[in-house]
Order: structure tokens, then C-alpha cells, then sequence
């Protein structure tokens, strides 16, 4: 069940920063009380090999995201302890050393099960133990949400476990999204900051088509 159009869950979970200090982040929160933005990106595991390709290249572009008045939240269903120990080991050692934005250590899985996010492909009650046990690795896929000044999700996608994500396209999306604000105009196809945009009627659609 996607989540666009609704308000991200109002739940608190455990977070660590490059200091080594854990706190309580609300994704929900983030984005109303600082009236900005949220990009929050789930990786599947610390110590792997897609997932630090992807936290640098988010470290990256932060100037860029922080220019478009958003943060910018990583996380998995590692603990606090196991993301401060990759915080600390060297980028040509696979570690994720100089990233500085806050990563969600969701090691309950509450929040990631609301989200529907788990790699479970099948769950069976075995009687004998009374217990519900699960098949997959019960990580999260690379699930990304683009959420607005309201809490309001504007933008899920999810990728596979192998399948990187290109961080320009998320920098695409929050410009389509302040421009529509702002604007009030639609961001047609392969839209990018700079580009037209139409207005959202018939003859919107068509003067753009018949310049395009």
C-alpha cells in the first residue's frame, strides 16, 4: 500500500550521528517542525556492498539537498552500535567514515513494518514453538520517500537489494515538487529545474505538446 498522498507515521526511533550520539529521530516531526523537507532513504545492511556506494553518494549531494531546504535521513535495521562502528571505518576499507547526516537504526522493525519495506517473502505459524517465523533476510529494501513541509509523502519508490539509486533523480523530484508549489504549474516528462512546465488544463497540455 503506497503512502503518497498521506502523512508519513508519527513514530519515534532510534537514530546515531558521526559523533557517536544516539537520539530519538521522528521523520514526521523533521519535516513539520522545521518546515523543510525530508528525503529519507532505507538501505538493507551496514558492512555490505551496494549500501556505502549509496550513503556517500548522498553525503555528496547534502549541500545540494540542504540548498533545497531538506534534510537528508538514511536507514536500515542495523543498531546504533553497528552504524557507529561503519561511521568509523575508512571509506577504502567499505565504511561509510565522513557521512554526517543522521542515519534511523529502526533495529525494532516498527517503523519499516508500517512501511511494508521488509524482505519477507513468507511468513508460517508453526504450532510446535507457538512462533511466527519468516522467509528472507527481514532487512529493508531500498525504499525512498520525498516528504513535504506537512508530513505529507510525495515521492516512494523501492529498488531491489542489487539495484543502486541514482541520487540526481531525487534532486529531479524535490525541484519538480518546489516548483509545483510554488508555481502552481505541472512538471511534464524528463522535467528539470530550468525547463517549462505547464499549466494543469487541457490547453496547458496542449501548447506544450505543440512545442515539444
Amino acid at each position: 500500500m503506497t503512502l503518497v498522498g498521506k502523512k508519513f507515521p508519527d513514530l519515534n526511533v532510534d537514530a546515531m550521528n558521526e559523533m557517536g550520539d544516539t537520539f530519538k529521530v521522528n521523520v514526521f516531526e523533521e519535516a513539520k517542525n522545521n518546515n523543510k523537507k525530508v528525503l529519507l532513504f532505507w538501505y538493507p545492511k551496514d558492512f555490505t556492498f551496494v549500501c556505502p556506494t549509496e550513503l556517500h553518494a548522498f553525503q555528496g549531494a547534502l549541500a545540494e539537498f540542504e540548498k533545497r531546504n531538506t534534510i537528508v535521513i538514511g536507514a536500515s535495521c542495523d543498531t546504533p552500535e553497528v552504524h557507529f562502528a561503519w561511521l568509523n571505518t575508512p571509506k577504502d576499507n567499505g565504511g561509510i567514515e565522513g557521512v554526517t547526516y543522521p542515519i534511523l537504526a529502526d533495529s525494532n522493525r516498527n517503523l519499516s513494518s508500517i512501511l511494508g519495506i521488509l524482505d519477507i517473502t513468507n511468513e508460517t505459524y508453526d504450532e510446535a514453538t507457538g512462533t511466527v517465523q519468516v522467509e528472507g533476510d527481514n532487512v529493508t529494501y531500498r525504499a525512498t520517500y520525498v516528504i513535504d513541509e506537512d508530513g505529507v509523502v510525495q515521492h516512494e519508490s523501492i529498488n531491489n537489494m542489487p539495484i543502486g539509486r541514482n541520487v540526481n533523480e531525487y534532486l529531479r523530484i524535490v525541484d519538480a515538487l518546489t516548483h509545483v508549489q510554488e508555481k502552481g504549474e505541472v512538471c511534464p516528462a524528463n522535467w528539470e529545474e530550468g525547463k517549462e512546465a505547464m499549466q494543469a488544463n487541457a490547453k496547458g497540455t496542449a501548447e506544450y505538446l505543440a512545442s515539444h
